[in-house]
């Protein structure tokens, strides 16, 4: 007689062996990102104002949990990190307002770690002075300069900034309109309501993070995750500036690009394609600040003589972080298509607009203009089976099938058991 154990070994066996056939082999997908990138960079940037005296974190002060949670990640950082530190308000103690804002020094430069060096700088820190974060994200921006690995500003304050009106929030901006793939995330040591915003608005602008971390172990924890993050492998958009007209617009070819666009502006630009070829566009606006409601997002492609081809809408409503949308456009092969010299078939330059419709709450900058991220794709057409199957589906058309035989063999099986149970129903 079969077994219920027997009949669950056999559809186990039957799904192990569905999954080895449809597994994919360890060196389909290569990394292309690492293989010519340098170290990442992450530089930690610390506050050292005078409110860092205060002992409410784990009965110590503020300073003692950072100094531990310091070396702490100074042992655990990976070894192709170089890492640097960076204070605030270490070092002027008086009352000078212009002298305190420009307190701000680099306590260990980027580079490779020499971990004692690093612990001993860092023991040497006493509170003082101000909390000038504006200047000292400006200045390790400064400090990340050079390579084409990741970069990673780590702050850790106590405090929103004492030195307005440069305001970090706009600071930050800055730094990610000039495209340098520089991410800033940001913690709050026993966080208020005015810091969180001002951090989360930091983070926020360079697409990263803020935590609040009320005890010494969560700060370990979060600081090692962010270096060991900076070590992962990342794609980092290559910075263009489009134009409001396609004749001056740059040429883009596959790849993943960043710009920056101005409310109520449409930006342009270039791709060739060629018969036989798709081109996919999608493309990411990034509400960095406070917007109104009701928005939306347009991609469109047009010919250099202005007929629309193709367009992606998106609409969005409320508080969203991110609005996309995305386009496809094949150009199918035809005998009669022009050639160049060499009797090659022409590529068609296809304009690529994008425009949306972000209006900045009452009362937010509008500039830089929000952050835009497009990718672009050129493929083989519908008819180029080593690019792109048939219906769109890409590369995944045999596990498309692979899953309907699945499918269909589950349908077998469970006919199947279910016949039998009432086969053993009745005799019983």
């Amino acid at each position: 007689m079969i077994t219920r154990q027997r009949l669950a070994a056999g559809a186990c066996a039957l799904l192990a062996a569905l999954t080895a056939g449809i597994a994919v082999p360890s060196g389909a997908v290569a990394d292309e990102t690492a293989a010519d990138k340098d170290a990442p960079k992450v530089d930690l940037v610390l506050d050292v104002s005078g409110s860092m005296r205060t002992r409410d974190i784990d009965g110590a002060s503020r300073m003692a949990a950072a100094k531990q949670a310091f070396n702490e990640v100074l042992d655990a950082t990976p070894e192709d990190v170089e890492l640097g530190i960076r204070t605030l308000g270490a070092d002027y103690p008086g009352d000078d307002r212009r002298t305190g804002c420009k307190d701000t020094a680099q306590l260990y430069p980027v580079g490779p770690l020499d971990r004692t060096e690093a612990k001993t700088a860092v023991a040497t820190l006493t509170p003082t002075g101000w909390t000038p974060i504006g200047p000292a994200l400006l200045k390790a921006a400064d400090d990340l300069e050079g390579g084409n690995g990741t970069k990673r500003i780590v702050l850790i304050s106590d405090g929103e900034d004492t030195c307005a009106p440069l305001d970090p929030c706009e600071v930050a901006r800055e730094i990610a309109a000039k495209g340098i793939g520089l991410t800033i995330d940001t913690l709050g040591l026993v966080p208020n309501a005015k810091m969180r915003v001002q951090l989360s608005c930091i983070a926020e602008a360079t697409g990263g993070t803020y935590t609040s971390v009320e005890h010494t172990d969560e700060l370990t924890d979060r600081v090692n995750q962010l270096v060991d993050r900076a070590a992962d492998p990342v794609v980092v958009p290559e910075a263009v500036e489009g134009t409001d007209v396609c004749a001056k617009a740059p040429q883009l070819g596959s790849g993943v690009y960043t710009d920056r666009e101005e409310f109520g502006q449409e930006r342009w630009y270039r791709v060739d394609v060629l018969p036989g070829q798709e081109l996919r566009a999608s493309v990411s606006v990034a509400a960095d600040r406070g917007v109104d409601p009701s928005y939306g997002l347009l991609v469109r492609a047009v010919t250099v003589h202005g007929r629309e081809i193709v367009r992606g809408e998106a609409t969005g409503t409320g508080r969203t972080d991110v609005l996309s949308t995305g386009l496809r456009y094949p150009k199918p092969e035809r005998d009669d298509a022009d050639t160049d010299d060499g009797g090659k078939p022409a590529a068609e330059t296809v304009c690529v607009g994008i425009a949306h419709s972000f209006s900045p709450a009452e009362g937010v900058k509008t500039t830089p203009g929000l952050p835009v991220e497009t990718t672009i794709d050129i493929v083989g057409g519908p008819g180029d089976a080593d690019d792109v199957a048939a219906f769109g589906l890409g590369r995944g058309w045999w596990l498309l099938g692979v899953l309907v035989l699945v499918g269909f063999l589950a349908g077998l099986v469970w006919g199947w058991v279910s016949r039998w149970r009432v086969a053993v129903w009745r005799t019983n």
